[in-house]
């Protein structure tokens, strides 16, 4: 699988988080479909299948990142 460049997937999870604090999800077409095609590059780019698990395969590839970084999700 090809791996996308970290600064990529830093940039493409910096602009789905902002989308989602803003609630773009409500936004307008334009908007809903900017944070749909971010949603997915970041899916495609990290070999996953929904957004939360790219999100966190994205930041396991991140330099920095830790073995147990994001493995189990607390809520």
């Amino acid at each position: 699988m090809l791996m996308a460049h970290p600064a990529v997937l830093a940039n493409l999870m910096e602009q789905y988080d902002t989308l989602r604090i803003l609630h773009a999800e409500n936004g307008d077409k334009e908007v809903q479909q900017r944070m749909q095609d971010i949603a997915y590059t970041l899916c495609v780019s990290t070999g996953t299948r929904d957004i939360d698990s790219a999100l966190v395969a994205a930041r396991h590839q991140l330099p920095g990142a830790r073995p147990l970084d994001d493995s189990v999700l607390s809520t």
